[in-house]
């Protein structure tokens, strides 16, 4: 039997101070501090991007900073999204044995369907979406996303309880092409909250919590009891905020790549989301691949696996790539949600097709 999940709520906190928590919460998990963690957490008006993402590209900035909107980017994959005080953030920290599932998409499944089952004793007909959205009659109402580190893993989603969807379409740099997949005019379509579900009988956030922690423990077969937080993780996610996460640094890490007119750049959509190349070649015959920088909205555990990727590309010849990253994948300790090593290879073949465009 695994051992009783610790409940902790850390309220309303600045985006990059909540993200810096998470950091904290994992290190501590992995050090044996803290038991594993079921934790709640709200955020202020925030513009969160994924991992792996380009900044500009899917926040509008200016919008953010003239209405006071943070800017944030998390430790896991995955795409943008807005958050405010409407909504409710969940996530679970725990060791890898807990739940005795090996397999990112197995425990993605697993905690969204216990999720779902949460949401449903609230009156809510809530069913887990591969890849990683929990929705109601098609419309998201919580999407999801997390990694393993080492023997630890972090997965955590949001609950739509009430919001703006005026406040995210404008903050949010939604392309076309992702809303005309689904026949949508507008991002606002596509998501649904308790709130529009459930109008004057929507319960208050204490009651939402209770009815997902009532399915994380029937759905995962855990024990969850509240607990306390700790000074140690309290500090260690004042470190990580000073150090990284809360340093404009880091959420400009990818910023704007297809700037330089001598990059080239191309996508591909896939079942695990859509990924993003930026190339740069060098060489008399512009034959060797100086540098590739890799970004999207996909999932890939350890987020470190694609700077590794992108290390190992470097200095690659273009008839080398695709054995190059063959051989990265066939030797290196990773999991993937949905998104395959050819997925990476059609990616940054269409990057470097494009060579032609560039200068013919």
């Amino acid at each position: 039997m695994a051992d009783t999940f610790r409940i902790i709520d850390t309220g309303v906190r600045e985006g990059r101070a909540n993200i810096a928590f998470d950091a904290a919460l994992i290190e501590a998990r992995q050090a044996g501090r803290v038991p594993d963690t079921i934790r709640f957490l709200r955020f202020p008006p925030t513009a969160l991007i994924g991992r792996h993402q380009d900044l500009s590209r899917e926040i509008d900035l200016d919008y953010c900073a003239k209405n006071r909107v943070g800017t944030v980017r998390r430790i896991t994959g995955g795409g943008a999204i807005y958050l405010d005080e409407g909504q409710l953030g969940w996530e679970l920290v725990f060791d890898r044995a807990s739940l005795g599932i090996a397999k990112l998409p197995d425990v993605a499944a697993a905690i969204c369907d216990a999720a779902a089952q949460g949401l449903q004793e609230l009156g809510v007909d809530a069913k887990f979406r591969p890849r990683n959205d929990i929705e109601v009659d098609g419309r998201k109402i919580s999407g999801t996303g997390g990694f393993f580190d080492g023997d630890v893993l972090i997965y955590q989603g949001t609950v739509l309880v009430d919001m703006n969807p005026e406040h995210m379409v404008r903050a949010l740099k939604i392309p076309e092409k992702k809303l005309a997949k689904r026949n949508l005019d507008s991002a606002a379509q596509r998501v649904v909250t308790l709130k529009d579900l459930l109008g004057d009988a929507l319960p208050d956030m204490q009651a939402i919590k209770a009815a997902l922690i009532s399915g994380f423990t029937r759905g995962l077969g855990i024990d969850a009891r509240a607990g306390q937080i700790t000074n140690y993780e309290e500090s260690l996610a004042g470190q990580h905020f000073d150090s990284e996460i809360g340093t404009d640094e880091f959420v400009a890490e990818i910023d704007n790549a297809a700037a330089d007119e001598r990059v080239l750049a191309g996508s591909h959509t896939g079942t695990g989301g859509t990924i993003d190349s930026y190339v740069k070649l060098e060489g008399p015959a512009r034959r060797i691949l100086q540098r590739v920088l890799i970004s999207g909205d996909f999932f890939v555990t350890p987020p470190r696996t694609v700077f590794d990727l992108e290390a190992h590309l470097q200095g690659s010849r273009l008839d080398e790539v695709d054995a190059a990253i063959d051989e990265f994948f066939r030797t290196t300790e990773f999991d993937l949600l949905s998104v395959t090593a050819d997925d990476f290879k059609t990616s940054i073949g269409n990057a470097l097709s494009s060579q032609e465009d560039h200068h013919g």
